[in-house]
């Protein structure tokens, strides 16, 4: 039974009544899914692929092998140039040029490219050979052996589109723009691939053959110009020049591992969509949307990896930040007239959204296989481990160190590779290094830092100041001036007297000059031992006592330190005290809190004393600010934006003045 009598298949993508070829775009996870749906809807009993028959050996090992990385790699025939084996005493042939006259580059002729072969779960061809061993259906290599191998492609339309289209309306769409291939090669392969399909509709009944869009009108016109009943007949222009192509002799394929790193270089979709498709296989879970899906599992990862490597430090990643980050990566691809994200712009969005700290775990995710890293059976682990290579754009380092070019086999769209500017996170080694060089008779704050921190100050002194202001106000009856407006509470209250009520608000007395910072509160001194009295160096700076973490502990760059606030004293305009943390007079304090606390009630000024704290000061703090005949005017910490507040509490610590012409350069706002 053909396909004619069934007539299941469409009409357009069947070359004959027994043979059907499906269209694909190579490196695509969208025909990848719809190979593997054509395989339940449709019966077949033989699979052609557009491979040599030198590959199968090695890519059906890896093939079994999945879902492990691996690369299917064959050399070009090595050329011996006969030069090579000529004596130096043997004379040269007349037609030959004087050795000194003769250019160094045509004596070292260019190797030709390797060509290699994607073990990719996302690779369609790959897809069908993985469905057709999983159906014990026989597979027919049909390619043509050559040396060395000439990839044809071209620019494509989305892939995205064949999830809302049927294959052959995209296939239909795409002929008009199809052009004939320009080189010998392709159309020898062309030629050769039809007369392999031609053997096998006579050994079977319903051959599949799976093909890039780019070669399948070429390889039915080839197809029909090699009928039986004129293949003696003249032919047209393209079999009368290449009519009985004949392989190359070819070295052997061998199989290698990949470096996890270097996976961006081998998958056609990015290595966390492809174990997710991995992981939809392996748990049988609906894999339809995954390329869409699969972005927003990536911020999400990326926002889990955030946040465990910053803790407290990182700022909140909310779904309004994320839908954001979505909504631009939607129109970045449509400005660059994709359906679906590449990886440079969903980092640039992530970057823009979410800060350089974000897309750098989002970058680093999105180059993760982790489908990939599970645990070797028992069976892989007893077979011999495979050489691993090392991949880049468009070239391969082999086990013993050296590098050839490559070439795909199964070529999808041109690629256009971009930079983007991400500040790096620090080896070990280097933070190590860093710390062994750190002088500690010698640090100094970011000016940066400074004007931000001085400004918050500011702020907190004007709320504390409206605050004082509020718990003066009083009201009277309105005369002849609204004063400082009608309060409508007294007005509402008294509304039987027909009369109205305005507040009044007298001017503060006195002056703020101490504001006591309280970002972690009840604070662990375990958790903050370093702790310092930092003197202006100017006049626009206040006089900072702080506790905060070693900043030791997080170096991030040579000579800059990161620490993190976990309470602070100011003290504005600046004024020289004594070491806050080693001063008896203040020794009664028992916690860090305090201690900041007595200092400030110690060196104010003013009656008034600035608190900024998550909770309002309990009946211990207020003890402690009357016995200096102090009163604590609390400014609640959540008046003010947690985003702000933890950009606030971080600060770098530099070993020098020096250091502050490029601290710039190491410095990452999260």
């Amino acid at each position: 039974m053909n396909f004619s009598e069934t007539n299941d298949v469409p009409a357009l993508l069947r070359i004959s009544p027994r043979l059907a070829v499906l269209p694909i775009i190579h490196g695509s996870g969208q025909f990848a899914l719809t190979v593997r749906r054509w395989f339940l809807e449709y019966s077949f009993d033989c699979l052609a692929v557009p491979l040599p028959e030198s590959f199968r050996e090695p890519v059906e090992a890896g093939v079994l092998d999945l879902p492990r990385a691996s690369i299917v790699l064959q050399p070009p025939k090595p050329n011996f140039a006969a030069s090579e084996f000529r004596s130096e005493w043997a004379q040269s042939p007349w037609n030959e040029k004087d050795s000194d006259a003769s250019d160094p580059e045509d004596e070292d002729p260019e190797t030709p490219p390797t060509s290699y072969v994607p073990i990719d779960p996302c690779q369609p061809v790959i897809m069908a050979i993985r469905a057709a061993m999983g159906e014990h259906l026989p597979r027919a290599y049909v390619d043509l052996e050559t040396d060395p191998f000439c990839p044809y492609s071209t620019v494509m339309p989305d892939p995205f589109a064949v999830r809302h289209v049927a294959p052959e309306i995209f296939a239909a769409a795409l002929l008009p723009s199809i052009a004939r291939p320009p080189d010998h090669q392709t159309r020898s392969r062309i030629v050769h691939m039809a007369m392999r399909l031609r053997d096998l509709e006579t050994r079977h009944e319903r051959t599949l053959f799976v093909c890039s869009v780019l070669h399948w009108p070429w390889i039915r016109e080839a197809y029909n110009q090699l009928a039986p009943s004129t293949q003696q007949s003249s032919r047209n222009e393209m079999s009368a020049k290449i009519s009985l192509p004949e392989h190359d002799v070819v070295q052997p394929a061998e199989r290698f591992a990949v470096k996890d790193r270097t996976l961006m270089f081998l998958y056609g979709e990015l290595p966390f969509i492809t174990g997710l498709y991995e992981r939809a296989r392996s748990e049988l879970e609906n894999d339809d949307n995954i390329q869409i899906d699969g972005v927003k599992e990536l911020l999400i990862a990326a926002r889990d990896s955030y946040r465990q490597e910053l803790g407290n430090r990182a700022r909140r990643v909310t779904p309004l930040l994320l839908s954001k980050c979505l909504q631009y990566i939607r129109n970045l691809s449509l400005i660059h007239r994709r359906m679906t994200p590449d990886l440079v712009t969903i980092v640039t969005a992530a970057k823009q959204i979410l800060g350089d700290q974000f897309a750098l775990h989002v970058a680093e995710l999105a180059n993760t296989y982790q489908h990939g890293k599970q645990e070797p059976s028992i069976e892989q682990s007893q077979a011999e481990s495979l050489p691993e290579v090392t991949l880049g754009i468009d070239q391969v380092r082999l086990p013993d160190g050296e590098t050839h070019s490559l070439v795909s086999r199964l070529p999808g769209p041109p690629l256009t590779w971009q930079t983007i500017q991400l500040q790096r996170r620090a080896t070990k080694y280097e933070k190590e290094r860093w710390k062994y060089k750190w002088n500690p008779y010698s640090h100094c704050s970011y000016p940066p830092e400074d004007a931000r921190i001085e400004n918050f100050r500011t702020r907190v002194f004007d709320r504390a100041q409206a605050i004082i202001g509020n718990d003066l106000a009083k009201t009277e009856k309105f005369t002849t001036s609204v004063k400082d407006g009608i309060d409508i509470r007294d007005t509402l209250r008294h509304w039987y007297e027909r009369q109205i009520y305005v507040k009044v608000v007298p001017p503060s007395r006195g002056v703020l000059d101490a504001c006591v910072m309280l970002f972690d509160s009840p604070a662990d001194p375990r958790k903050y031992p370093w702790r310092t009295t930092w003197f202006a160096e100017h006049n626009e700076e206040s006089t900072l006592a702080l506790f905060a973490t070693h900043y030791q502990e997080e170096m991030v760059g040579p000579g800059i330190g990161l620490s993190i606030y976990g309470g602070a004293l100011f003290l504005y305009p600046p004024v020289v005290i004594p070491d806050v943390w080693v001063d008896p007079r203040v020794d009664y304090a028992e916690t860090l809190e305090e201690r900041l606390i007595a200092a400030a009630c110690l060196h104010s000024r003013g009656r008034e004393i600035a608190l900024l704290s998550p909770l309002p000061p309990g009946s211990g703090w207020q003890r402690l600010a009357r016995r200096h005949h102090k009163r604590l005017v609390h400014v609640p910490l959540s008046s003010f934006s947690d985003e702000q507040v933890q950009q606030l509490r971080m600060v770098h610590v530099l070993n020098g003045s020096e250091i502050r012409s490029f601290a710039a350069d190491f410095i990452r706002r999260v």
